[in-house]
């Protein structure tokens, strides 16, 4: 049997991803990244969720976190479902001129899973890496950090609203987080 990912220590770190079902372009549109900030900012001041690093590109998100409550499975498992259902509402009520097309694939997705009944999100794994060590930690940042470069989006990672990585520029975010000591590379 392979190796799993799994959240082995809930007190612990993890580099995670969280990816819309068929790779699907949701984030592309602004309204469902900002549903899913505003669901992180909840999870942090209501849940005890400790942010690192974080990304929302088109279709997945990245997140280096921990919980204070030593809970973290049970936080993202509420983040993906509130999320989940937020942003599919958003599809069916909102402007969205991919809406069928999207809402035809989120239903097939569900039918392979016993879990769902309507729809399909999120793929059920989040791929948890435990942080291990400092140059690990440095090296997910920049990871993170770099995502939209390497899809194009911006020429600097700072330049990028939905990323923590003006943060660690010294800019105006649209999260806080905890920032890392990054000198380790």
């Amino acid at each position: 049997m392979g190796f799993k990912y799994k959240i082995f220590d809930q007190s612990k770190a993890y580099y995670l991803t969280f990816t819309v079902v068929g790779w699907i372009d949701v984030f592309s549109r602004k309204i469902y990244r900002d549903i899913f900030i505003e669901s992180l900012r909840y999870c942090q001041q209501n849940k005890g969720l400790n942010i690192y690093a974080y990304v929302i590109v088109t279709n997945h998100v990245h997140l280096l976190a921990s919980c204070e409550n030593d809970n973290l499975s049970d936080v993202i498992r509420d983040l993906k479902k509130f999320t989940s259902k937020k942003i599919i509402d958003a599809i069916q009520t909102e402007a969205e001129s991919r809406r069928n097309w999207m809402m035809n694939l989120f239903s097939f997705e569900a039918k392979n899973h016993t879990r769902n009944k309507n729809y399909q999100f999120w793929i059920q794994e989040n791929h948890p890496e435990e942080i291990y060590s400092n140059k690990f930690i440095t090296q997910k940042v920049q990871y993170i950090h770099n995502n939209p470069i390497r899809a194009g989006i911006v020429e600097h990672p700072e330049n990028y609203l939905y990323s923590s990585a003006r943060n660690y520029a010294e800019m105006n975010s649209l999260l806080d987080v905890i920032k890392v000591d990054l000198s380790y590379v």
